[in-house]
This record gives structure tokens, sequence and C-alpha cells, in this order.
């Protein structure tokens, strides 16, 4: 990654790039939230299946590009390119944080 971001964000950005998930609970609060194309997904281990389901269905990878940050509200950008239809894309990673954790996660285009 060319920028710094917190060291679970860079954890998660990780994960999401294929590596062990082993650690993705540092990353989340216990009932953190994730919505990603229209659904939602809620808790550590519904958030640990999305991730994994998209992994079997996709080769990607997640670059970041811009962060911005106002208190404990993140934006992300990324650029994912993969095998996946209409690669590559922009998309926007809409976090908040609790205790630097993600509460929230919301992927949009």
């Amino acid at each position: 990654m060319s920028m710094s971001l917190p060291p679970h964000i860079a954890t998660y950005i990780a994960i999401s790039n294929g590596a062990d998930d082993a650690p993705l609970a540092e990353c989340f609060t216990t009932d953190a939230r994730v919505l990603d194309e229209g659904q939602t997904h809620q808790d550590i281990a519904a958030i640990r299946a999305w991730l994994r389901d998209t992994r079997r269905q996709f080769e990607y990878h997640v670059e970041p590009t811009d962060v911005s940050r106002d208190g404990d509200k993140m934006v992300i950008t990324t650029t994912v390119t993969g095998d996946f239809p209409g690669s590559p894309v922009q998309l926007f990673h809409h976090i908040e944080l609790a205790d630097e954790r993600i509460h929230s996660l919301e992927i949009t285009p």
C-alpha cells in the first residue's frame, strides 16, 4: 500500500487481498456490520463468510488510492482489479470506527 492506514484497516485490506483471515476479529467490533452489493453482513462470523465467499467467486486485488478521515469516520477510495465483469472498478469503503476497529463498513461504487 502506498499510504499509511490504521493497523486494523491495513489488516482488513490485506485479508481482502487473500491474506489469512485469522486476525479478522481484531479488525472489527463484535457487532460490526458490512453492507456490500445491497446485502448486510452482521457480526464477525457473517463478515468472515462474506469475505471467503467473495474470494471463492473472484480473484481480485484491492488497492487503496486515497483516504480521508474525520474523527471516527473514514472513506477509503480503492481501485479493485480482478477476474470479475467490469474490472477494474473504483470503490469507496465508508468506515465507522469504534476503538480504532471497524464498527460499520459500507462499500459503494
